[in-house]
């Protein structure tokens, strides 16, 4: 079997955990309900028991490492989970420490959206760039910044907190305490919530049909515009529109060759698209409206695999995919795609 490392997906409703090979591949996986009321102690006990039970499955893999994501904030160099609002009683968690002291192995850990981003750049929608913006839209909105083939850290692994930029000086107030916050206009919670505002339990509209009279959701609200239902239709071209203007600040801030949109919401990309494009055309400087805006291609994967290459990748977290492969290739490795091949 190839040389693998074990991955943790740390989030504050599943845990997830694989077996992934350098190539991205994952192997096997196995997944569980966050215990995230419970302390760090219990949620660790979590990790050390679904990693029991990959190797116990698998007991000729060949794991070098371990590569876990967790939510921010959190501090990567130091490998401490400083205090993440989704899970109770963390606070300046020293969990590399503990991990390594327990498996005997080499432990990374990075902010799980920066993870997802490394993953989507390595292996999948931001493959052979060396700049690229990864921004999930789903509960709420995070992100991760691919900046001249680095992760864009900042002071302490808090760069990139793409959600929480202000954006307007009106709506509900965000979960951090601001108004205008990305994230409080623009998630799925948002879409959500405005659609459940503009219908009533009982009306009879498609929206809440399908919510059963109860919170319309942002998976609602896109499955009632693929039926050609007028007000899911507005509510999307609305929400295009606020992502448009995140997209466009996030172009002027990053200048990167790609923006990758995944969560939940991406499943939705083909009906946002054109108000996006729309509003970057509208709103940004002319340098920056031809830069590709895709949806992001490994869905729930790209943290675990993310996660995973920060063992089997490396001394090598400058170089992209494609000049890697490259040199694999003059040596009979397998061949890349660079750039020019992403079509």
């Amino acid at each position: 079997m190839s040389t693998l490392a074990l991955a943790f997906d740390l989030g504050g409703t599943e845990l997830r955990g694989a077996l992934v090979e350098r190539s991205g591949d994952v192997v096997a996986r196995v997944s569980e309900a966050t215990l995230a009321g419970a302390g760090s102690e219990a949620v660790i006990g979590q990790i050390i028991a679904l990693a029991g039970r990959l190797l116990k499955e698998h007991p000729q893999a060949r794991v070098i490492g371990i590569g876990a994501c967790a939510p921010g904030p959190l501090d990567p160099k130091a490998g401490i989970v400083i205090g993440p609002p989704t899970l109770a009683g963390w606070h300046n968690v020293p969990m590399i420490d503990i991990l390594s002291r327990q498996f005997g192995l080499p432990v990374r850990l990075e902010n799980d959206a920066n993870a997802a981003a490394l993953g989507e750049w390595r292996f999948g929608a931001g493959r052979g760039a060396v700049s690229m913006v990864f921004v999930t839209v789903s509960t709420g909105i995070g992100g991760g910044v691919i900046a001249d083939g680095h992760i864009y850290h900042g002071r302490r692994g808090l760069a990139a907190e793409i959600g929480h930029m202000t954006i307007t000086g009106e709506g509900d107030r965000c979960f951090c305490g601001a108004v205008g916050c990305f994230e409080a206009v623009a998630s799925g919670t948002a879409l959500g919530r405005r659609a459940t505002r503009l219908t009533s339990p009982g009306d009879g509209s498609l929206l809440r049909r399908l919510s059963k009279d109860g919170d319309v959701s942002a998976r609602h609200v896109v499955e009632a515009a693929r039926a050609d239902d007028a007000g899911a239709r507005q509510l999307v071209e609305a929400e295009a529109k606020w992502l448009g203007i995140g997209f466009t600040n996030l172009l002027h801030l990053y200048s990167p060759e790609v923006i990758v949109m995944g969560g939940g919401l991406a499943n939705g990309f083909d009906l946002l698209a054109p108000g996006i494009r729309a509003t970057v055309e509208e709103r940004a400087m002319q340098a920056y409206r031809d830069v590709p805006i895709v949806p992001a291609e490994l869905g729930d994967r790209a943290g675990l695999v993310g996660a995973a290459s920060l063992i089997l990748w490396e001394g090598e977290p400058g170089t992209a995919l494609a000049m890697v492969q490259n040199e694999e290739t003059k040596a009979g490795g397998p061949s890349g795609c660079s750039q020019s091949d992403r079509a």
